[in-house]
């Protein structure tokens, strides 16, 4: 069961909205708080995507749960908290079906440990929709709440947050009721063939929604932040339960990927990128998977396992057809990893869609070169939305290798680049486009690795 469902019609706290049940719009969203390295920590989900079993031994705090607790001889007006009363002064609510999420987000964004600035607050609130308020007001809002925080400590942070009205004073019980409730965890190897393994579900809650209902579900679970993404021998390993944002948050990936942050941004939103994992991007098979294009391009490798056997597999020999991945149906990826790039290589993703943020990709690309002297001594290109499975564009990579970049080597690798590629036409843009697109990606990556370069 969705968490929504069990949120509104088990608790009966119809707050919490169902709008597109896709995770797109918001207005679902509730925050998790769970127990990290003996810390609390407080995210966003979009509930409409969660599994109610991901809430297990965590605190679901949905917009009744930040409500002011009243007092007796209290107004309406006197019983909203700060942030509520930062959106109602600001005119940022109309008809107030999304408020919810608004108000739930910018309460995470208060719990978190980002810096109190504007640009984060409204950050914060980057998976809400609001259909009709327009969002200067709201914006406005959101900058308000980022100088309630100004003098946050996070040493003290749940007691200066429940001082200044921004959350309710139950909140400093939390941690110890949590730990006191650790949970029992289960055990993936006790799986079967016809048993679902799900990590974040934003991408079977969308597509197999009926499917899951009724299904053998063992949730995937979720190792502390510092196991997540290891080291050895100049290789990186990822859990399959990394979520986007623990990709994010590494210290790891940051240092050797330095515009990480800069990729990411154009990568769903706060909410989803909490949820989802590295391991469903792959496995969801979508020719426009984001991550499944970064990763074809560092040549990652998987571990599918099942109870008795593994074995490891190209994640460029992964793809077979539209949705079809050589993985039998007792496997499961057990780890993900590829080797780390030497000093001085090179890392691009680019990716354009319908919206500029919170949208699917019409075409993304990821490029990744080493230079020796100037020149190319190796590379590897990877492009989605332009064929039926995510592309490593092989013929192309090899081409680049012993030239050095260059306006006249870019026009050739343009042509050699559009004859392995088989765009179609669809809601997301023509074929033509797509290949309009890619060509104007790839100028993109070379113009960002290299920021003197001439492309006419």
């Amino acid at each position: 069961m969705p968490l929504l469902e069990f949120i509104r019609y088990h608790q009966h706290l119809t707050g919490t909205k169902t709008g597109c049940n896709e995770g797109d719009c918001g207005a679902c969203t509730i925050l998790i708080g769970e127990l990290v390295d003996e810390e609390l920590r407080y995210r966003s989900y979009t509930s409409c995507l969660a599994a109610l079993a991901n809430a297990n031994g965590k605190h679901v705090v949905t917009i009744e749960g930040l409500n002011k607790e009243s007092k007796p001889g209290d107004t309406d007006e006197s019983t909203l908290n700060a942030v509520q009363q930062v959106l109602y002064e600001e005119s940022a609510t109309q008809c107030g079906f999304c408020t919810p999420g608004f108000v739930v987000s910018l309460a995470g964004f208060c719990l978190s440990e980002k810096e109190a600035t504007s640009k984060n607050a409204i950050a914060a609130i980057d998976g809400n929709i609001c259909r009709c308020t327009g969002y200067k007001s709201i914006e406005r809002a959101a900058c308000r709440v980022a100088g309630l925080v100004e003098k946050r400590s996070m040493s003290s942070s749940i007691d200066f947050l429940t001082e200044t009205n921004i959350i309710p004073g139950y909140f400093k019980d939390i941690k110890k009721r949590l730990m006191e409730m650790r949970p029992l965890h289960g055990n993936v190897s006790q799986a079967s063939n016809k048993t679902w393994l799900l990590g974040g579900g934003t991408d079977l809650y969308v597509q197999k929604h009926g499917e899951i209902k009724d299904a053998d579900v063992r949730i995937l679970e979720r190792n502390q932040p510092g196991q997540n993404i290891i080291i050895h021998n100049n290789q990186c390993f990822i859990s399959p339960q990394t979520t986007v944002t623990d990709l994010l948050e590494s210290t790891v990936m940051n240092q050797y990927f330095p515009l990480l942050q800069q990729h990411v941004k154009l990568v769903s939103s706060t909410q989803i990128r909490n949820m989802a994992t590295i391991a469903g991007n792959f496995v969801n098979a979508s020719p426009i998977g984001d991550f499944t294009i970064f990763f074809l391009a560092l040549d990652a490798q998987l571990v599918l396992a099942n109870n008795v056997s593994q074995r490891t597999i190209a994640l460029r020999s992964f793809y077979k057809g539209y949705k079809k991945i050589d993985k039998h149906a007792d496997e499961h990826i057990d780890n993900i990893y590829f080797e780390l790039p030497a000093a001085g290589n090179l890392f691009s993703f680019e990716k354009v869609s319908k919206r500029a943020h919170l949208d699917i990709a019409s075409v993304n690309s990821a490029i990744q070169l080493s230079l020796k002297n100037n020149i190319i001594t190796s590379a590897a290109i990877a492009a989605g939305g332009v064929g039926p499975v995510p592309a490593y564009l092989e013929k192309s990579s090899e081409f680049l290798v012993g030239h050095k970049p260059g306006q006249k080597i870019i026009r050739e690798l343009l042509i050699i680049v559009q004859s392995e590629i088989a765009p179609i036409s669809d809601a997301r843009g023509s074929a033509d486009y797509k290949r309009l697109l890619l060509n104007q990606l790839l100028k993109a990556h070379f113009l960002t690795l290299f920021p003197g370069l001439a492309l006419g």
